[in-house]
């Protein structure tokens, strides 16, 4: 069937919800990974995905081409939305508030997909705590020559810092080039908090291989080394949600990872993971990112 724009669309009932699904064999990857293909990798990881992203304040961005073309970002939430679509007051920008997509069901999921949302960005609070970060988050950004591997040896050494004091953090690759790690608090912190907190820590790093970290925004800096980004616990910063697609040539897709692969990682181990190998691995293995959702941790005061 084809609307009045000339675009072929589909119905297709997604629980108790019907959707009206278009052009669904665009080509979104020059692999010939399509929009059909999209939209069901979305649809097939609702279910653990939805517990990471539920009831937050959700930036998409959109590919209306494929991945060759121009992309956007898309903080408020489309107002051709269906009335079921629910949304959240977020951070907003200097224009004032802003109402972005909450997507707190598998047909909400399905729905942005459709938009060729094929990245989904996660603030670190709740859109009804959105002063309280619910996670802290150290984005771990390698510069060239570094990559993946350096990554990992740099996570490994985050992972001994929060060791000592008491703290569990749970790793994911961003999708692309980096990693990054989650520490679940879900209680009272704040903001400014999480952000002292993972820039002390970043420091710590730094100190102790210097020729391996640093903690300067500076890129001119970054050659060779990795850059751990703290500065993503502002309250107006969001990363890539986990189990979102990336826009690579391929739909890698942003991974949680065991430690026990964290440290195949930093021996060399490849840790790229495409959309139908991640499918797998949560049938395999579970929703490795499962604490991030509702452990409870509290951070050290200062000193």
């Amino acid at each position: 069937m084809a609307d009045n724009n000339g675009e072929q669309r589909v119905e297709v009932a997604v629980g108790s919800r019907l959707l009206s699904l278009s052009n669904l064999d665009k080509v979104m990857y020059p692999v010939g990974f399509t929009k059909a293909q999209v939209i069901d990798y979305y649809a097939r990881i609702a279910g653990a995905m939805l517990p990471h992203i539920a009831g937050r304040a959700m930036t998409l961005r959109r590919w209306p081409d494929g991945v060759e073309g121009p992309s956007f970002f898309n903080k408020r939430c489309p107002s051709h939305r269906p009335p079921w679509m629910e949304t959240a007051v977020g951070p907003g920008d200097h224009g004032g508030e802003i109402h972005y997509c909450r997507i707190d069901e598998p047909a909400a999921l399905a729905w942005t997909a459709n938009l060729a949302a094929l990245e989904l960005h996660a603030p670190m609070a709740k859109a009804d705590s959105i002063d309280n970060p619910a996670i802290l988050v150290f984005d771990l950004d390698p510069g060239l020559p570094a990559g993946m591997a350096e990554s990992c040896q740099v996570a490994l050494a985050l992972r001994e810092v929060l060791t000592s004091v008491d703290l569990q953090g749970v790793a994911k690759t961003s999708g692309s080039k980096g990693l990054q790690v989650y520490v679940p608090l879900n209680g009272h912190h704040t903001h400014e908090g999480a952000s002292r907190f993972a820039l002390a820590v970043g420091q710590l790093l730094a100190r102790r291989q210097p020729d391996k970290v640093l903690v300067e925004m500076s890129k001119a800096k970054r050659g060779g080394k990795v850059f751990v980004d703290w500065s993503q616990n502002s309250r107006h910063k969001t990363t890539i949600a986990v189990y979102s697609l990336r826009a690579n040539s391929r739909p890698t897709v942003s991974t949680p990872l065991a430690w026990s692969e964290v440290k195949a990682g930093a021996e060399g181990q490849r840790l790229s993971f495409e959309a139908q190998q991640v499918l797998e691995r949560v049938e395999a293995k579970g929703d490795l990112f499962a604490p991030v959702a509702d452990l409870v941790q509290k951070l050290p005061t200062a000193g």
